[in-house]
């Protein structure tokens, strides 16, 4: 197939560059050992997780004003201190707690295959995450952005419009001269919808050993990739 009339990659970030997960876990679990405390800190991320998609539709949906990811996980967070026996953390360490996606660490493939793909395209992202921590990541886990775009640039969150046209008009301005890079068969499917190229890279352990979505391409997508090593061969990077 030819891609010689792309010109910029876009990246789900959260799943498809950055483990957000096992960084969680890790992380977790020193908070344990420090605190001396008995977190099933896998468990923790899922319940976590669950609130992130219901609150972003209501945004979409006008049911709730734009509020940033952030504050999103840190209405959760407060429901999930006492259950998990967390509320004897200080004000400081909930803060840190809420801010570990912010330092989300990349899969061992990301940091090369986006080196790669850095010499031939513009690259950036195109996530749901706050703007800040995006920026964070990237410094955290050199990861080498030519720039940052993500819901709150557009005021919605995906799969809503707004942000794939947002991407377009940037970085196009032809919808096809833009590819979406995710492990999210929903997004991708958005981002076809708007004209965009797709290119699926499943990260079957995004969700943990027992995870049952996003394991295979559910459409033909452009191109389906290993990872984003993978992925940099077959755009000949």
């Amino acid at each position: 197939m030819d891609f010689s009339n792309v010109q910029a990659l876009v990246f789900d970030t959260y799943g498809t560059v950055v483990d957000w997960r096992g960084t969680m876990i890790a992380e977790g679990e020193a908070l344990n050992i420090r605190k001396s405390l008995n977190v099933d800190w896998a468990a923790f991320a899922a319940e976590w997780k669950s609130h992130y998609r219901p609150a972003m539709d209501a945004v979409n949906a006008d049911e709730r004003p734009w509020t940033k990811v952030e504050a999103i996980y840190r209405e959760k967070l407060e429901d999930m201190l006492p259950v998990y026996g967390l509320e004897t953390l200080s004000a400081a360490e909930i803060d840190h707690l809420n801010r570990v996606w912010s330092r989300s660490l990349p899969w061992p493939d990301s940091r090369a295959g986006l080196k790669r793909m850095k010499s031939k395209f513009v690259l950036s992202t195109l996530s749901n995450g706050d703007f800040i921590w995006l920026a964070q990541m990237a410094k955290l886990g050199d990861l080498p952005w030519d720039c940052i775009l993500c819901a709150e640039n557009a005021k919605r969150y995906k799969p809503a419009p707004e942000i794939y046209e947002m991407a377009i008009e940037l970085l196009g301005p032809a919808p096809d001269q833009v590819m979406l890079v995710a492990c999210h068969n929903y997004d991708l499917k958005a981002a076809r919808g708007h004209g965009m190229r797709t290119a699926f890279v499943p990260r079957s352990y995004e969700f943990g050993a027992g995870q049952k979505t996003d394991l295979n391409a559910e459409e033909d997508w452009d191109i389906v990739a290993e990872n984003l090593e993978d992925l940099a061969t077959r755009l000949e990077c």
